[in-house]
């Protein structure tokens, strides 16, 4: 596949510390992958590192990263995440985990956190969906 052009748009850097640009203008892509939340858990759905948030989301980053490649993409194709967790400031302690991956791999996408009130699976605390681009 063609790699697919891509701008970053941000009215000011302050959103790099913090590891996303502000806005992607994408070119048309000859491939789009929507990737569904993704989440702490094993092959089989089972929930792996209750009571570990940062685990947690090292899991999820790696599910996330699995889905990547079997679709023939990688982190720097990513144009969009989005963040869930149960415990903002939890994750906000962890959030470096997120930071460093996405940096370690070239990628700055536009990104959104939420907390939420519970997630799909007792004792998940984190889950990410995230749309891709070539």
């Amino acid at each position: 596949m063609e790699t697919t052009t891509r701008r970053p748009v941000n009215p000011s850097t302050w959103s790099h510390r913090l590891g996303f640009d502000q806005g992607l203008l994408t070119a048309t892509p000859s491939a789009l992958l929507t990737i569904a939340a993704q989440g702490p858990l094993d092959g089989r759905g089972r929930l792996l590192h209750d009571g570990d948030p940062p685990a947690q989301l090292a899991l999820t980053l790696a599910n996330i990263a699995e889905v990547l490649s079997l679709a023939g993409m990688s982190w720097s194709d990513i144009v969009q995440l989005r963040v869930y967790t149960t415990d903002l400031e939890v994750l906000l302690d962890a959030y470096d985990t997120l930071v460093e991956h996405l940096c370690g791999e070239g990628a700055r996408p536009p990104s959104t956190i939420v907390e939420v009130s519970r997630l799909l699976v007792p004792g998940m605390t984190v889950t990410i969906d995230a749309l891709a681009a070539q």
